[in-house]
């Protein structure tokens, strides 16, 4: 089968959005949904519902009430537990909807494997940043993380809107900076 560039446009779109996930569920689902309300970007047949008012009213309250509770001391480590599996849902959610115009069967195991693949990673790098954060400053430092992570996720979604393929480029270099990270870590 061969991809158009509208496809892979689409795709690293997508990917882009999932790994903003990992730093915010809500954000990226916002910035998706408000694209695709102004007509900047179309969604997957059946995701059209992210656009509409109600789901903006309650993603933009749940992005704020998100963001804000990151600033409670063990709250956020709370959150961190609890946001895993929800921002590997959200990264696939946020990968289907945008990849318009791509078959099925390639959608879903992207939208699967990379989209949620990839918010994980991201929601598991900065879970143990919060954690090696709190350790160390005896969670002084957590408020600053927080902000570091809605920025980014802010910054991430709309740079994934804006120039998806480098936004592409931008996480992979960021994962295999992760990736090095975590080997010296873990094997010295």
């Amino acid at each position: 089968m061969d991809l158009s560039i509208e496809s892979v446009l689409s795709i690293a779109l997508g990917i882009g959005l999932a790994a903003a996930a990992g730093f915010r569920i809500f954000v990226p689902l916002l910035a998706a949904g408000l694209a695709a309300r102004v007509g900047y970007l179309p969604l997957t047949d059946g995701f059209e519902w992210l656009g509409s008012t109600p789901a903006l009213v309650t993603l933009g309250t749940a992005a704020v009430f998100e963001a804000l509770a990151y600033f409670i001391p063990g709250v956020d480590h709370a959150l961190d537990l609890l946001a895993g599996p929800a921002a590997v849902g959200a990264g696939v959610v946020a990968s289907a909807a945008v990849m318009a115009d791509i078959p099925p069967a390639v959608l879903w195991p992207v939208a699967i494997i990379a989209g949620g693949g990839i918010a994980g990673l991201t929601k598991g790098s900065t879970a143990l940043l919060r954690a090696k954060s709190g350790m160390a400053t005896a969670g002084l430092a957590n408020p600053v993380v927080a902000t570091v992570e809605t920025v980014g996720a802010t910054g991430l979604a709309i740079l994934a809107l804006a120039v998806p393929l480098l936004c592409l480029a931008g996480v992979v270099a960021l994962l295999y900076w992760v990736t090095k990270k975590a080997g010296r870590v873990l094997f010295g």
